[in-house]
């Protein structure tokens, strides 16, 4: 039903946007440094159900929508930048801090981890792009089953987005306590995540591309 090439290339892309600092990545390592890795870890899995719920959109096409309203897709587009200009701003700012040297926050409590992870990842430009406007580009409906297409690819990048994202938590704490000992490394971190920040969010703001989606 689905291409070994289709899912090889969905595979890529979400490799690709998962090792990208973006909103998910900030929340996840800053949870996970100052309340630990069981914190983190419900975090994780409201950022699951985030990625449920966008795969459920697909899988029913509501990107229709954006294709039918192109200017509502590009002020998405626009929005989802400016958000990541704001999270470069701040990693590269005067006394700006790093995702591995987060501010100490109380203590949030079960509830609040998950829906904190589950809003973070609704508002994440870059998940938001991806099942809008690069998953249909997967989808074959010569193939037949758009929505299981759909529905099987989205499955491949929830799978490759949660695994690395476990081991984010996981080694977050290691690589906080790694990078508080060499200052210098970590501002090199702070500098070198702020510039992909701003480079992704120049790009998304220049992309002209429009909004896909597959009927069949």
């Amino acid at each position: 039903m689905v291409e070994a090439a289709a899912v090889l290339g969905i595979a890529l892309v979400a490799l690709g946007l998962v090792l990208t600092p973006g909103p998910n990545m900030l929340y996840l390592v800053s949870r996970s440094v100052t309340q630990g890795r069981r914190a983190g870890l419900v975090s994780l899995a409201g950022v699951a159900v985030g990625f449920g719920v966008y795969l459920t959109a697909a899988v029913a096409g509501i990107a229709t929508v954006f294709v039918l309203v192109p200017t509502l897709y590009a002020a998405v587009k626009l929005a989802g930048a400016a958000y990541l200009l704001w999270l470069a701003w701040q990693a590269v700012r005067p006394g700006g801090r790093s995702a591995f040297a987060p501010t100490p926050l109380p203590p949030d409590p079960p509830r609040r981890l998950f829906t904190m992870g589950l809003v973070t990842n609704l508002l994440n430009p870059k998940i938001a792009i991806l099942y809008v406007s690069l998953l249909p580009q997967f989808v074959d409906p010569q193939r037949g089953h758009v929505a299981a297409q759909s529905l099987l690819l989205g499955l491949v990048q929830i799978a490759i987005a949660l695994t690395v994202n476990a081991l984010i938590v996981l080694t977050a704490g290691s690589i906080a306590s790694f990078l508080g000992r060499r200052p210098t490394w970590l501002r090199i971190q702070r500098y070198v995540m702020g510039t992909v920040l701003a480079a992704l969010a120049v790009r998304i703001a220049a992309d002209r591309s429009r909004a896909a989606v597959t009927t069949g």
